[in-house]
């Protein structure tokens, strides 16, 4: 059985780098295998023939989507019949549920086979939307355990994969060596010179609700310790810019501050401790195995919303994961200036707490390591071939992942 044409969807930076993963595994076994639909550099660079920007679908919010919604609906349009043109193997929708399973949907009905890589969160709101999910795809790719057991017990085909970032993340890092490449100073920066790392997000809104919240977060902090040093990664050119502009008049801050092109991963790892929006980026620092504070901010509307809809304890993944609070998360109100930096303070001011919260996410981040890639490849072959889907994880495994 020969793969030959693989349509691809991403909505953001994280799906674009689950996507290359994907890609790199595809061609290793089907030669020549080409691929179409929406992707970013990364996926760009694995030879994806991207019909329209990465960032056409980053829209963030329930509310916001809406401005946005005749431009969304015109791009699936296109890619709906660029699709059934081309007729692929596979259309594998990657995140961006609310654009892809409408795709992925539409698609089906017409006869192509169709998964979504990466469960939206549906076992924490809106169950019911699972049964619109087994209408829309052939089988369901999910990173965790319990998210695969959700969909087991509503009947929905799935593979649980694991997660990509946790075979690509080494169980063990450097942190001097991560200073050195970001160009801080190595020697001695745990005791003398203490580094925080600020995420804000990768979007223009998560910039725009985040981005002025966490630089007064960084600069109350550095007018407690004389000796912080702050790093911040700017996910693209457009959100360098828009970080520049926010640093302006921020002159003591401008001082203490390195901002770096990309390297978050380096910048993680090099940091005492992480703040950082909600989302992939903090399953990533915990891979990275550091202390973090995760803060979110959105429309009133959005967060109205969601306070009535969201029926889980916590928003973070690595709160979800160990089904605990491990991480601080301040939303909405809560995250204001002064209580984000109380919640770093106490990770700054405590070694010892830090060390052991690193310790836990290193064990955390081994139990993920599942060859994620070689595993959705084989669902995928599985999905073309007709085949039952491999058995990814004992039903017993999953129960308790539960």
């Amino acid at each position: 059985m020969t793969i030959a044409r693989v349509y691809l969807v991403a909505g953001e930076l994280s799906g674009d780098i689950l996507g290359a993963g994907l890609m790199r595994e595809l061609k290793a076994r089907h030669p020549g295998v080409e691929f179409r639909g929406i992707g970013g550099p990364r996926m760009i660079e694995q030879g994806i023939d991207s019909r329209f920007p990465l960032e056409t679908l980053s829209v963030m919010g329930l509310v916001e989507v809406l401005k946005h919604l005749p431009g969304l609906v015109r791009v699936r349009r296109t890619l709906r019949q660029d699709a059934l043109d081309w007729r692929p193997d596979i259309v594998i929708g990657i995140d961006a549920p609310d654009f892809n399973l409408g795709l992925e949907r539409q698609l089906r009905e017409a006869g192509l086979t169709t998964a979504h890589y990466v469960s939206p969160s549906v076992w924490a709101w809106r169950q019911g939307r699972v049964k619109g999910i087994a209408r829309s795809v052939d089988a369901m790719l999910t990173f965790l355990p319990f998210e695969a057991a959700f969909y087991a017990r509503h009947r929905v085909p799935v593979a649980f994969v694991g997660h990509p970032l946790a075979d690509e993340l080494p169980l063990v890092n450097d942190r001097g060596e991560a200073r050195e490449a970001l160009g801080l100073p190595a020697r001695g920066v745990s005791d003398a010179a203490p580094l925080l790392a600020v995420l804000p997000g990768s979007r223009a809104n998560e910039i725009r609700f985040l981005g002025a919240t966490f630089l007064d977060t960084a600069e109350r902090l550095c007018r407690e310790r004389d000796a912080l040093r702050v790093v911040i990664p700017a996910a693209t050119p457009a959100r360098r810019a828009e970080l520049e502009a926010l640093l302006e008049g921020r002159e003591t801050l401008r001082e203490r501050v390195t901002l770096v092109d990309g390297q978050s991963r380096e910048a993680m790892v090099a940091a005492d401790a992480v703040l950082l929006a909600s989302g992939t980026a903090a399953l990533e620092a915990m891979l990275c195995h550091r202390a973090m504070v995760v803060a979110y901010r959105m429309a009133p509307m959005t967060h109205w919303l969601a306070r009535r809809l969201v029926k889980t304890e916590w928003i973070s993944l690595p709160n979800l994961i160990a089904r605990e609070a491990l991480v601080p998360e301040l939303i909405q109100d809560d995250a204001s200036p002064e209580g984000i930096a109380a919640e770093l303070a106490s990770l700054l001011d405590d070694a010892e707490a830090r060390h052991a919260l690193e310790a836990r996410f290193a064990a955390m981040h081994e139990g993920l390591q599942r060859d994620a890639s070689r595993r959705a490849v084989d669902a995928v072959e599985a999905l073309v071939a007709r085949r039952a889907l491999p058995a990814s994880v004992a039903p017993e495994a999953l129960e308790e992942g539960a």
